[in-house]
């Protein structure tokens, strides 16, 4: 595993070829041969900024220069040398940051400016938990396009691409602010070939999983991501996980998880990622690491010890978090898998027999270990927040409580979560109070924690008004800067940094991204340590943080003067499989 590590530090250094890749050779000759002429050699001179270049060593204060889309120098350089610079007196100059769980796959779509993630300086968005935007089968087409249609507000909307590399070409195609990636899900592939059935693979149906996988891969997936509380992943047995994760190994990626449990069977799951990270032969990363639920609160210190005894057995395992002590998820997760069985036509066709909606009531209230109960880990319909509906009829409940919906209605809290689910017809969006704020403390100081929104990008307007969300969606990688690191000082930001950038970026094996280090690319922040803040609440969450006041990627300026421009220059960013990284090397030998 060390070996693994290794090599995706390669990669992303740019050292695994032994070669001057073709793009960094034309930006050093066009560096010497400005250097010939009177012309200026850079297009933008950045000075004045304390430079944190991802490694997390201290700050320097030194210039940076880019031309086109890459970093062509770092160090004292001379104002003339560029035909414009820019003072950042007083600011931070950062690489850009990664959103490793991002779920701005449809908001993108929507809005491609990715308005609430610039606005906190992240530059690539990473995409895939458990659900991907392909492969596409027929019945997850459908399900996705009428989800595509509520979130564009276009009832004839159609979905153009098939597969994950198509759909992320297809947002590079239309413009699209930051950068994007995505693992494939292990649901997806599990739909593509079982659709929602509870029952394992046969055979063959498992090489046609593992053949999706290895197509998604040389598309240039990052690796296979699951999410194993919901139906029909909750289906999938460890020996599943460990095949797909296998195949995106032999390809050099990852496997990334939303665990089996994140409260009563905690400690069991981590064990079933370490497992499948150990006889897959692959990293491993714990999606929004969390102890849920009161009586799971004290399992951290299990957790923390079984990574770092992993981590010190040589493998690597890692985690990501969000900034907040609510997750957010849909009424589905209080209710068992097995009625869920089928996708959600069936789900809801069984929800309206009195015999099976009794016994779905009754398994809400009691205690298991068979399955993630939300309903419970919560400790009371007080903690769950109702925050989106698709019926306009409904969006009053938005901001309410399901005990306080449930009090209005005179029914009881579990009966009122069916009710809503049939009457709005989907999942009903909801945030879940459940998490520990000494815990969310403790995490942020992990040195191998990174951090993700689990949330959509989007902006204070238009259709992203006809629902609530989380707060995480506006607020969550300010929210460290500013009051983890700057308020309470748990991380030196330099550190935090680090976590945001090159540590992602290493885990990943993205080429070339992640520090400020002349040829790579220019994704790069710029914002005011002392001011950078999140203001959205739970009552109020489409608020945008402040204190970023300039987010470049590639090289092209996507918010300047903390205002976004407009521009679209983001692109697709590929794993380690992706097959075009040989045409590359091909013609950097030429």
């Amino acid at each position: 595993m060390t070996s693994d590590r290794t090599r995706r530090e390669d990669a992303a250094s740019g050292s695994a070829t032994h070669r001057v890749p073709a793009p960094l050779a034309l930006l050093l000759a066009s560096i010497l041969l400005a250097g010939c002429s009177s012309e200026p050699e850079f297009d933008l001179l950045l000075h004045g900024a304390l430079v944190y270049d991802g490694s997390g060593e201290p700050p320097r204060r030194v210039d940076v220069a880019l031309l086109g889309d890459r970093i062509a120098a770092v160090g004292e350089l001379d104002e003339r040398s560029a035909r414009e610079h820019l003072d950042l007196s007083g600011l931070a100059l950062a690489p850009g940051f990664v959103n490793m769980l991002s779920w701005a796959t449809s908001s993108l779509l929507v809005d491609p400016r990715s308005g609430s993630d610039v606005h906190q300086g992240v530059t690539l968005e990473v995409f895939g938990e458990g659900i991907s935007m392909g492969p596409l089968a027929p019945a997850l087409r459908e399900s996705l396009t009428r989800d595509l249609r509520d979130d564009l507000g276009d009832p004839g909307y159609e979905i153009p691409w098939n597969t994950l590399g198509e759909y992320l070409e297809h947002l590079e195609e239309r413009g699209v602010a930051p950068n994007v990636a995505s693992f494939v899900g292990a649901t997806t592939v599990r739909i593509h070939e079982l659709g929602y059935e509870d029952r394992a693979p046969d055979a063959d149906e498992l090489e046609r999983m593992r053949q999706l996988v290895a197509e998604a891969m040389r598309e240039g997936a990052m690796g296979v991501g699951s999410s194993l509380i919901y139906a029909p992943a909750f289906y999938a047995e460890t020996e599943e996980l460990i095949e797909l994760a296998r195949v995106a190994g032999e390809h050099g990626g990852g496997y990334i998880s939303h665990m089996r449990s994140e409260g009563a069977r905690l400690v069991e799951s981590v064990d079933e990622l370490i497992r499948i990270a150990r006889e897959a032969g692959v990293w491993a990363e714990i999606y929004h690491l969390k102890a849920a639920g009161r009586s799971n609160w004290d399992k951290l210190d299990q957790v923390i010890a079984r990574v770092e005894e992993a981590r010190a057995e040589g493998l690597d395992i890692t985690a990501d978090m969000y900034t907040y002590v609510a997750g957010a998820t849909g009424l589905n997760a209080t209710m068992p898998p097995w009625v869920q069985e089928g996708g959600f036509e069936q789900w809801t066709e069984r929800l309206r027999d009195p015999a099976i909606r009794a016994r779905v009531e009754a398994e809400m209230l009691t205690p298991t270990d068979a399955w993630e109960n939300m309903f419970l880990e919560v400790g009371s319909p007080e903690n769950i927040l109702l925050i989106g509906f698709r019926d306009e009829a409904l969006r009053g409940h938005i901001g309410k409580t399901l005990a306080e919906v449930a009090a209005e209605r005179g029914t009881t809290p579990e009966a009122t979560a069916i009710d809503l689910v049939l009457e709005d017809e989907s999942r009903v969006e909801s945030v879940y109070f459940m998490m520990s704020e000494d815990n969310v403390r403790r995490q942020v100081q992990l040195p191998w924690m990174s951090f993700g929104s689990d949330a959509g990008s989007m902006v204070p307007e238009g259709v992203f008004l006809r629902s609530s969300t989380h707060p995480r969606a506006y607020g969550n990688f300010a929210r460290l800067l500013g009051r983890y690191v700057r308020d309470e000082g748990l991380v030196p930001l330099e550190e935090a940094i680090r976590r945001l950038t090159s540590w992602p970026a290493e885990n990943l094996g993205v080429r070339e991204r992640g520090r400020i280090r002349e040829g790579w690319y220019a994704d790069l922040v710029a914002f005011d340590p002392a001011q950078i803040q999140d203001h959205a609440t739970f009552a109020e969450p489409h608020q945008l943080a402040t204190g970023v006041r300039h987010v470049w990627v590639n090289g092209t300026a996507v918010l300047q003067g903390g205002e976004l421009t407009g521009a679209t220059p983001g692109r697709v960013v590929r794993g380690p499989g992706w097959t075009g990284w040989a045409v590359d090397e091909e013609k950097a030998d030429s």
